[in-house]
């Protein structure tokens, strides 16, 4: 099994995780099967019951989403905005501490217009059980 750790800014070492660990495995399902995944509602909340607890908050920037039906709203929601393709990839795999889970991604999205949008974004997830319960996230439009 390979285990990366790195120096923090405060001069300790902070554990990057174990390639195949089942917080990394959660978070790439957070990426490929809830916002790679499928487009309607439904289906997004049948995701988002293998992914998230009964109790999940999500903290956006201008909102906090609370429970799966909401979660699998806000994300069907923002794939309507990009209906011509919306796709993410990781750019920096995730990462562990403790129960939290962190990684960086980029998106691509194009509007049914036609208009192609670039973004990026930093995702920081508690962990409770196997399950996510808690979200953070920032992004910035380019």
């Amino acid at each position: 099994m390979h285990r990366s750790r790195h120096t923090g800014h405060d001069g300790g070492m902070t554990d990057t995780g174990t390639r195949g660990t089942p917080a990394r495995a959660l978070y790439r399902r957070w990426i490929d099967d809830l916002w790679n995944g499928p487009a309607d509602a439904a289906a997004l909340r049948r995701v988002a019951e293998s992914l998230v607890t009964d109790g999940f908050v999500g903290h956006w920037p201008d909102r906090d989403v609370r429970g799966r039906a909401e979660l699998a709203d806000l994300v069907a929601q923002t794939k309507t905005m990009f209906s011509g393709h919306l796709a993410f990839t990781v750019e920096i795999p995730p990462f562990t501490e403790g129960d939290l889970v962190a990684a960086r991604w980029t998106g691509t999205g194009t509007s049914p217009a036609g208009d192609v949008s670039h973004f990026w974004g930093n995702d920081i997830l508690r962990l409770s059980g196997t399950r996510f319960a808690e979200y953070w996230v920032a992004s910035v439009q380019a």
